[in-house]
């Protein structure tokens, strides 16, 4: 009896740190109600209840009275066709998923049709009452908000991580305690983000989906790092990161699967995640297939682009060999409105800090809300969003611009006409010794002072006589032997609907 006391105990005081993320709603879709007395004591009870088509996630939320009396309900799970499993009194919220559920219950799909709450009486006194109220919610398609049920951290700022992340679940590798080399289990990974610094880490795997029941499992043990399911879609015409999403998605460009692009496009849209294209200037061959980007592509279906991966940067040691920026700005020339991020590609969790393509070298930096998955990935969207090319922990350039009273941020539009005057704020944190560079059709238009060398912490104030035409304008900070330390996003600049997709 001590045990199962010790059980309800456990459960009340851990319940909101081991469930599993899925939003809470005003109301939920199912409530079951019940009571339990003395003569349900040691005994089971099932409670039925449906499941309707489309259905991707469900989360059950159980409580019930009678604990001054020791009673105590335990709780388990069946779906139409098997155990889902059993949390006992440890746990009074869980979620099932196709990729990943609770601990204590099994990962798959949600089968339509009749499912049943197992509720299991170790305890409940001759003459007591136990009233229970089970709420149960359907997730859907495109509602996932993340592994953490509420902000990390709140309020809004700047926050660090690593978009491009690979482990055991894919081709990560590092040395195992023989000494030898083998799959790299995923915690090694995040413990050297979180030791690093970091606020948040997508972990992208290999077209698999198996890392995000271990993402379920470490988000509530990681309590100041943001764990986002990512996917690396590995095609043989190219690499694109997928963001934010548990659904799935097919990965067999060309095939019956994927005949096009648009295809895999389609469904990360519908599972509200952000797409990016990964190294895209990189060589596609023998060594790497698809590593360099072929495929026919909408690119106003495209939120960003990799223009900085730790991965080359450790093979060539230049950020220009490879580099995605001169990609990603023949995007912009044409109109397009995409976000420049910035990558490790780890495989090696092990790979001592600072070096080329360890975790958080580079680091993208994305000015959001708050510390969750959705601030994160409006923030994207939004391209407010800085490369720290070396993954240091205070380097920071923004850029505002401002004309005639109105403010735009970095990654935002600004219309001004022919003959108007803007002003443009760059500032720039922890780089002293480093030197802004301007670049984008604007640039060598502007007025001011930008050839000196970068105090610790500096804003440098230029200004633009608008012609009217399009454009974008965006910064970067260089080093002293020119090496590549911090690259921004750009204003655009009387942007207007681009041209046909190439």
């Amino acid at each position: 009896m001590l045990r199962s006391a010790v059980r309800v105990f456990v459960g009340a005081v851990l319940a909101a740190a081991l469930a599993a993320a899925a939003p809470a709603r005003a109301e939920p879709d199912l409530t079951l109600r019940g009571t339990m007395t003395g003569a349900d004591h040691q005994t089971y009870r099932e409670v039925p209840f449906r499941v309707p088509r489309g259905v991707t996630r469900l989360t059950v939320e159980f409580e019930y009275t009678g604990r001054e009396q020791r009673s105590v309900i335990d709780l388990g799970l069946r779906d139409p066709q098997r155990f889902r499993g059993w949390s006992g009194g440890n746990k009074a919220k869980f979620t099932l998923a196709e990729t990943f559920a609770t601990p204590s219950y099994l990962a798959g799909p949600l089968i339509p049709g009749e499912w049943r709450l197992i509720l299991g009486v170790p305890n409940l006194r001759q003459g007591a009452r136990a009233d229970y109220v089970a709420k149960i919610t359907f997730g859907r398609e495109g509602d996932f908000k993340g592994f953490a049920e509420a902000p990390l951290r709140a309020g809004p700022g700047w926050f660090r991580g690593d978009l491009h992340l690979h482990t055991g679940h894919s081709d990560g590798a590092c040395a195992d305690r023989s000494g030898g080399r083998g799959p790299c289990p995923l915690h090694l990974t995040l413990e050297a983000a979180a030791a690093r610094g970091l606020d948040f880490v997508a972990v992208t795997e290999h077209n698999a989906t198996s890392h995000h029941q271990a993402m379920a499992e470490l988000q509530p043990h990681f309590t100041d790092l943001l764990l986002i399911p990512g996917r690396e879609i590995t095609t043989f015409y190219g690499h694109a990161n997928v963001f934010g999403s548990v659904e799935p998605l097919d990965f067999q460009l060309g095939g019956p699967r994927a005949p096009s692009l648009e295809a895999i496009l389609d469904q990360a849209e519908r599972a509200g995640a952000v797409v990016s294209i990964n190294h895209p200037a990189m060589p596609s061959g023998e060594i790497c297939t698809g590593c360099g980007w072929t495929a026919k592509t909408d690119y106003g279906r495209i939120q960003g682009v990799e223009v900085v991966n730790g991965g080359t940067l450790a093979q060539t040691g230049s950020d220009a060999l490879f580099s995605g920026v001169p990609f990603w700005e023949a995007r912009l020339d044409e109109g397009r409105r995409i976000t420049a991020l910035g990558g490790s590609d780890n495989h090696d969790a092990a790979r001592p800090a600072g070096q080329a393509s360890a975790v958080g070298v580079p680091t993208t930096v994305v000015w959001a809300e708050n510390l969750s998955q959705p601030a994160i990935l409006a923030g994207l969207r939004s391209g407010r969003v800085f490369v720290d090319v070396a993954g240091a922990k205070d380097r920071i350039i923004d850029l505002t611009a401002a004309a005639d009273g109105r403010t735009t941020p970095m990654g935002g539009d600004l219309s001004a006409a022919a003959g108007e005057l803007v002003t443009f704020e760059i500032a720039v944190k922890g780089a002293a010794g480093g030197r802004l560079v301007l670049a984008g059709p604007a640039a060598s238009k502007l007025v001011g002072e930008t050839g000196a060398a970068l105090g610790a912490d500096e804003t440098r104030r230029l200004t633009w006589t608008s012609d009217g035409e399009p454009g974008w304008l965006r910064a970067e900070v260089r080093g002293p032997e020119g090496q590549l330390w911090l690259l921004g996003n750009p204003i655009y600049l009387n942007r207007k609907a681009p041209g046909p997709a190439r």
